[in-house]
């Protein structure tokens, strides 16, 4: 069984940076790997996601062009630099592995999830 286990988050003045960190319990390398978050009130939905090798990635609109994705297959990890943050990407931020042929921002294609890491952007 795969675990994940997000780190990272915090409370941020808006403009700030964050970067998250997923470790997982064993080797990440057959794995797509996807950020997700849920803010109150609203359902999860997908802010990028990463193919195995790290060659390919994707973002959310909302995100394109403030954060960044990567792994690190070596020591299990996948990271997310977030970078100008806005009081609207105040979420619980998961991650999420997948077996999929590729890697999507899609809910139900993820199969192994973390417990999420709160992200609180305010003044």
């Amino acid at each position: 069984q795969l675990q994940l286990v997000e780190s990272g988050g915090g409370l941020v003045e808006p403009g700030g940076s964050l970067t998250l960190s997923c470790a997982a319990s064993r080797f990440l390398d057959y794995y797509n790997i996807g950020w997700f978050r849920q803010a109150p009130g609203k359902e999860r939905e997908g802010v990028s996601c990463i193919n195995m090798s790290g060659e390919w990635t994707n973002y959310a609109d909302s995100v394109k062009g403030r954060f960044t994705i990567s792994r690190d297959n070596a020591k299990n990890a996948v990271y997310l630099q977030m970078n100008s943050l806005k009081p609207e990407d105040t979420a619980l931020y998961y991650c999420a592995a997948a077996l999929s042929p590729k890697p999507t921002m899609i809910v139900d294609d993820y199969y192994f999830w973390g417990q999420g890491t709160q992200v609180t952007v305010s003044s």
